[in-house]
């Protein structure tokens, strides 16, 4: 009915959402009092360029992704077309900034005379950025773009979810191998002494795990799926007619 109260969220599930943003919003405050504190602050054009890469890619490949993966959770009665299009928009601007943290650090690195791509965390970062944008280019193809039929879109919708999952882990992965890095290029003689700066990091990898864990279980909870709406489901029938030239009354695949 028109004048109806969309249905309430499940039991839970704002609670978690809202642990996750708190989590969030904390680990991008203690990623910038590291930086800001520790490793003189963030600049473009002198030696702290290479401060800009550890900030956008916390912001870019840990935050916004995993924003962009709660949206189905969280705007579960909002009309999916509107859903679909906050969802890329969000992943849009998680692989810009990301995109500003790597041009950061490779010039930061051509500056200092300082070898690209030869660590584990260079080989594990650069792979989780361009599977993303693969992603984003394969979203993109499948379920924004007209072309893909309904089972086109069926079938490649599973490998979808789970890449995306996937990549969200792999991209915090990245950024541990990061943290630990800069502690051992930095204060490797005092790390072991649990100096403030290394337990500021500590903390700050420790956040990253809590948040990709709640972010993680939000979205494997069957029962938090984001419910289709009733005409989504006839329009739905429609678009599998008009792709496969199959009727409304035809069996399922």
């Amino acid at each position: 009915m028109d004048g109806a109260p969309p249905p309430a969220s499940p039991a839970g599930l704002s609670a978690y959402v809202a642990v996750s943003q708190l989590l969030g919003l904390t680990l991008l405050a203690t990623t910038g009092a590291w930086l800001g504190r520790y490793r003189g602050g963030v600049a473009w054009h002198s030696p702290l360029q290479f401060n800009v890469h550890p900030l956008c890619m916390v912001l870019g490949m840990v935050f916004l992704q995993g924003d962009a993966l709660l949206v189905y959770r969280v705007f579960r009665h909002e009309a999916k077309r509107s859903t679909k299009a906050l969802h890329a928009l969000l992943h849009s601007l998680a692989l810009v900034i990301a995109l500003i943290g790597i041009v950061a650090v490779f010039e930061s690195h051509r500056t200092k005379g300082i070898r690209d791509m030869y660590s584990l965390h260079s080989w594990c970062g650069m792979a989780a950025f361009v599977l993303y944008l693969l992603q984003w280019l394969l979203g993109c193809g499948f379920f924004l773009l007209p072309g893909a039929s309904f089972s086109l879109r069926s079938r490649y919708k599973p490998q979808h979810v789970f890449f995306g999952i996937a990549l969200f882990a792999l991209s915090i992965a990245a950024c541990l191998l990061g943290i630990t890095e800069m502690l051992l290029f930095n204060i490797s003689d005092s790390y072991s002494h649990f100096v403030p700066e290394g337990v500021l990091a500590n903390t700050l990898g420790v956040l990253l795990v809590a948040f990709g864990l709640v972010v993680g279980y939000v979205l494997t909870r069957d029962d938090w799926k984001r419910p289709p709406l009733a005409e989504e489901l006839a329009l739905s029938m429609d678009f599998k007619t008009l792709t496969e030239g199959e009727s409304p009354g035809g069996g399922s695949q």
